[in-house]
């Protein structure tokens, strides 16, 4: 009896090892797989304070710090770098966010299920971004007190050099946001690079351009007359002034509307829309977190009048700009573009916990067809927008006058790149109801690439 008693104690005694070895098992296991996940949630004490990663340094490609995010978030000592690079770091409201920041906030805490956390006690780890301050300093004076954004990437490497979105303001000394009447900081929390979109104007003809040179054989060879409009029944497209006789190239540096009209009228509704979607302009661009707005066209079955004012950048057209110049990286870069990427490495303690690895994005285009839109861009420049505005460098560009409706004026668009092989650059120029393209953007740009030659 009593041996009995023994025995049925073991086996109890026996389960009560084993439910303790299967719980610690499955502890050690859940901990192994997601401790990381659990330090790293939003809110946890450990990396936040508040709303914001609560530990890491930012600082720009050379070195120069942007933000410390320890405590109550140290900006750099100049109010002009704390204002122009405000749309990436985020204020401490958090009415402007910083996506890439908290995409990044395990890399940037560092976590070991061994030691625990890299950054515990605050210190964090230290995020290196493509940007350069020198030129964000530059684009922010030459935008002055024009709303917009100007951006310039390496596309090459991928690298976003510069990216400014105006208007902004001083986090360290905010204004009177709500109670502005003047409407100087209208949409200032929007990062109008990645987060807004644009009706493009004539910049669209670049894929218009694509289009035709893949799809229309005899396109170089066309001649076109344009007498000022084109008729389509009761519509008609119409020109600023009459180009008369001209082939393609002298149409695509003239923007002659009604040439690119009757070049819609071959491509097609359809298939303008389909080259869109190919060229990546209507899609939302995802980098390091980062989620651009989405393009749209509506040219698929519409009235040929419709068609041809799509197929020229008004109609229903919107173009994001980050999604719009990875487009003309594309064409720089021979039909292949490089992802954009704003992250460039992270350190924690002696450990690297993120390194960018460019990356090549899908073909867009044909070699040929880059090579020729190239020289197109390339003759824009030479014969209508002036080298001597480029600051010396060589430039293929386009521009464009993009009607808003109303009283309002235009916005002006100006996009393209450089040749130089030490200087493998694009760029867009945004400025809202700025007027035409060429006269309104040429000017600011010049400012920013002439800092290009001293930042890199």
């Amino acid at each position: 009896m009593r041996m009995n008693r023994v025995m049925s104690r073991s086996r109890v005694l026996m389960v009560l090892v084993l439910i303790l070895a299967l719980g610690v098992s499955f502890f050690l296991g859940e901990y192994a797989l997601n401790s990381g996940k659990w330090v790293h949630s939003a809110g946890s004490p450990h990396i936040y304070n508040a709303d914001n990663i609560g530990c890491g340094q930012i600082a720009d490609r050379d070195g120069n710090l942007l933000l410390d995010l320890t405590g109550t978030r140290t900006y750099s000592n100049s109010a002009l770098l704390r204002m122009s690079t405000l749309h990436w770091v985020g204020d401490r409201q958090g009415n402007i966010s910083a996506p890439a920041l908290s995409h990044y906030a395990k890399q940037i805490a560092g976590f070991d299920p061994f030691s625990g956390l890299y950054a515990y006690g605050g210190v964090g780890g230290q995020v290196q971004l493509t940007l350069s301050a020198q030129l964000q300093m530059a684009a922010l004076e030459a935008m002055g007190d024009y709303k917009g954004t100007l951006a310039i990437m390496n596309y090459k490497t991928g690298e976003l050099l510069c990216a400014v979105t105006t208007p902004t303001y001083d986090p360290d000394d905010v204004p009177d946001i709500a109670g502005d009447t003047s409407g100087a900081y209208k949409g200032v929390y929007l990062n109008r690079f990645t987060q807004s979109t644009y009706t493009p104007g004539s910049i669209f003809k670049i894929v218009t351009m694509i289009a035709a040179l893949e799809c229309i054989e005899d396109i170089e060879t066309q001649e076109f007359t344009c007498t000022g409009e084109l008729a389509y029944g009761v519509d008609k497209v119409t020109c600023e002034r009459v180009h008369g006789k001209q082939n393609i190239r002298d149409a695509f540096k003239n923007s002659c509307n009604c040439a690119f009209a009757k070049v819609s009228e071959q491509i097609g509704g359809k298939r303008l829309a389909r080259y869109a979607q190919q060229l990546g302009v209507l899609d939302p661009l995802e980098f390091d977190g980062i989620k651009t707005a989405a393009g749209n066209i509506d040219s698929a079955d519409r009235a040929e009048v419709l068609v041809a004012w799509s197929a020229i950048g008004q109609h229903k057209d919107l173009v994001n700009p980050a999604s719009f110049l990875s487009l003309v990286s594309a064409v720089a870069n021979g039909g292949i573009g490089q992802r954009m990427h704003l992250v460039d490495s992270i350190q924690t303690g002696l450990t690297t916990t993120y390194e960018a690895k460019p990356a090549s994005s899908d073909r867009l285009m044909s070699t040929q067809t880059a090579q020729t839109l190239q020289e197109l861009m390339r003759n824009n420049v030479e014969n209508y927008y002036g080298d001597e505005n480029f600051a010396g460098f060589a430039v293929c560009a386009k521009s464009g006058t993009a009607e808003v409706g109303g009283d309002l004026k235009p916005n002006a668009m100006f996009t393209g790149f450089l040749t130089d092989e030490e200087y493998p650059l694009a760029f867009i120029v945004t400025i809202e109801n700025g007027g035409y393209g060429r006269l309104t953007c040429v000017p600011v740009l010049e400012k920013v690439l002439l800092a290009c030659r001293d930042a890199l």
